[in-house]
């Protein structure tokens, strides 16, 4: 297959080096408190000036309903939240800014000068399944300190969980062939590294992003594309540059004229050790099948065929049947498979009559018209197994959990007294989602159009 570079550290301390590692990288940020919407911060004004910015107050993010024709989402990000409210601060030039620019006043400029999320968030561990409804994130503080935070949770959440829902499905499409992450060119390239990230949350192998690689330790892969051939004066002295430099082992891209004549030179070359082919147009069912006939005609019968063009979990799934051995994917994936975010809000479900830490909670909610709904309360979620194995639905209610659901609750501990309690390394969040997805109805992974997986019941 595609190549890895060599010298990496060990992959379960992988995400530990990156973290300690300081570079200056733009996929990097000293601060995410201005990644916000500016009526967070007259809300904040207004509501100092109130005296109600101090009530204790829950915040829930949920989803209204998944994009159509899907089955489950995809909870990714989680560990991206946990960083951004960490490094929630305004330093004086953000102040600077604010002030300048009239966003807001003195007294306010004050109190975010001290700013610090002091406060607890639950919520569904990363890699985790969800439905409509599923309070997937529960943040609790006062009202200054979380409404702040509704922007940066929610453009992460929405973006990555995008991502791994598409990655979820194309990866049950593969039937367990290899996935590689390719979509660095067609999106910012901030959002193509956190794109790497959920893909391989969602079920991805490897990718071609090096700043991916490099903070989030995830395998990384790549050989060459068409440039390289047509640099050269033919296509039997690129690949001869290629093997030298790389060995035999390589992968060799074999559709930039001839394909047959291609794979031909491709195994003259590299000798039936040749690693791999890739395929990057034309008709990819019958290509494949033409190559896999020729490669194995000429000796190289563990040559592997690797397709690349514009894939979807569709077109994934029509080459089910194709002597294919990997797919790289790049546009449909980085971009949600045509449902580029998650539909995820940010709402308040419950809060304090005063600022006394003591005062109990009462559930508040919006009854607008349009299906804009929602549901008061801060809210507990299980999801209970049958004999099987099997989750038999997806069960939402506020106040004490029943006896019956305590060992089947989704939540955990993100956050305590603003001190991160949950992060974990990305491959629990992979191998979560793995086990999730085994405890659903085998009809979650069908492709075709349908309702959600489970229902949601609400107690």
């Amino acid at each position: 297959m595609l190549e890895s570079p060599q010298g990496q550290p060990p992959h379960e301390n992988r995400q530990e080096h990156a973290r300690r590692t300081e570079t200056g990288l733009p996929v990097s940020v000293p601060s995410t408190a201005l990644f916000t919407d500016q009526y967070e911060l007259t809300m904040l004004q207004a509501a100092l000036h109130a005296g109600t910015a101090e009530r204790r107050s829950v915040f829930e993010v949920f989803t209204r309903r998944l994009p159509e024709g899907r089955r489950y989402g995809v909870v990714a990000g989680t560990g991206r939240v946990l960083d951004a409210v960490e490094n929630f601060r305004f330093d004086d030039q953000m102040l600077r800014f604010l002030g300048e620019t009239h966003v807001v006043d003195e007294p306010t400029l004050e109190w975010l000068a001290g700013y610090r999320f002091r406060g607890d968030i639950l919520g569904y561990p990363e890699g985790e399944a969800y439905f409509p409804g599923s309070p997937l994130l529960r943040v609790e503080g006062t009202f200054a300190e979380c409404v702040l935070l509704e922007t940066v949770i929610l453009s992460i959440l929405n973006h990555d969980s995008a991502v791994a829902a598409a990655a979820s499905r194309m990866a049950a499409a593969a039937g367990g062939r290899p996935l590689i992450e390719m979509g660095a060119r067609r999106t910012h390239e901030l959002g193509a590294v956190a794109a790497s990230r959920s893909a391989y949350v969602g079920g991805f192998d490897t990718t071609s992003d090096l700043a991916a690689g490099f903070r989030y330790g995830i395998p990384t892969v790549g050989t060459s594309a068409h440039a390289f051939t047509l640099l050269h004066d033919t296509e039997r002295d690129a690949f001869r540059a290629q093997v030298d430099s790389l060995g035999s082992g390589t992968t060799l891209l074999v559709d930039t004229y001839d394909v047959a004549e291609a794979v031909r030179t491709a195994v003259d070359v590299a000798g039936p050790e040749l690693g791999a082919v890739r395929i990057d147009s034309g008709d990819l069912l019958l290509v494949a099948h033409r190559v896999r006939q020729q490669l194995d005609e000429l000796g190289a019968t563990r040559t592997r065929i690797v397709v690349t063009s514009d894939l979807d979990e569709y077109a994934i799934a029509s080459l089910a049947a194709a002597p294919v051995d990997a797919y790289g994917v790049g546009t449909q994936l980085v971009t949600g498979s045509g449902h580029p975010t998650a539909s995820m809000v940010y709402k308040l479900v419950a809060r304090a009559d005063s600022d006394d830490p003591a005062a109990p909670l009462r559930p508040v909610s919006k009854r607008s018209l349009g299906g804009k709904t929602s549901l008061g309360g801060a809210k507990w979620a299980a999801r209970p197994l049958d004999a099987d194995g099997v989750a038999e639905a997806e069960i939402v209610g506020s106040g004490p959990v029943p006896d019956e659901l305590a060992d089947h609750q989704l939540q955990v501990r993100l956050v305590e007294n603003g001190t991160v309690v949950g992060r974990e390394p990305l491959e629990a969040a992979r191998a979560r989602h793995r086990a999730s997805l085994a405890r659903l109805p085998m009809s979650a992974m069908q492709l075709s159009r349908g309702e959600p997986v489970l229902p949601v019941e609400h107690r």
